[in-house]
């Protein structure tokens, strides 16, 4: 299975059956700890539509993890897919999103770390984004927040 398919398929998974504050809440306090046990030095970021619902940003990260979240968020609203999936699909290509995409790379950067937030029945409604690691490290505990934070939604026992 290529990189595309195989980020294809697990961002198919990740559709919430909603998303309200206090799931916001949920998935940036379960970011945050993840991070903490991890000794990471992120930022973390969740929003739906323009309102941000969650910002933390831990020791070791800086200003520019909030500029590199800024720019992931903005490929995540753009194409409505991750931003790892968006710039793996470039680099699938035989290109770079920087030489193809025909976006300002000072306000869009398709590197791991931004995932939509998807709720059945409406679509991308927000992201949550992680900066401070590699690339392929931010979108990895993006994915694994929001698989836990989908396992322990109500009713998803039964799906």
């Amino acid at each position: 299975m290529s990189e595309v398919a195989e980020l294809e398929a697990l961002e198919a998974g990740l559709t919430l059956s909603r998303f309200t504050y206090e799931d916001a809440w949920a998935l940036g306090t379960l970011l945050v700890g993840l991070a903490r046990e991890r000794r990471a030095p992120v930022a973390i970021d969740i929003r739906r539509g323009a309102q941000q619902l969650f910002h933390c940003a831990l020791p070791g990260s800086s200003a520019d993890n909030d500029a590199w979240i800024d720019r992931k968020r903005r490929v995540v609203e753009r194409y409505g897919e991750s931003s790892y999936l968006v710039g793996a699909r470039f680099r699938a290509k035989g290109t770079t999103f920087e030489q193809s995409s025909r976006l300002d790379p000072d306000r869009y950067a398709a590197h791991g770390g931004s995932c939509p937030v998807v709720v059945e029945g409406a679509g991308v409604i927000g992201s949550v984004t992680v900066s401070g690691l590699p690339q392929a490290e931010d979108h990895a505990l993006v994915v694994e927040a929001l698989g836990r934070l989908r396992a322990s939604a109500p009713g998803a026992a039964a799906e």
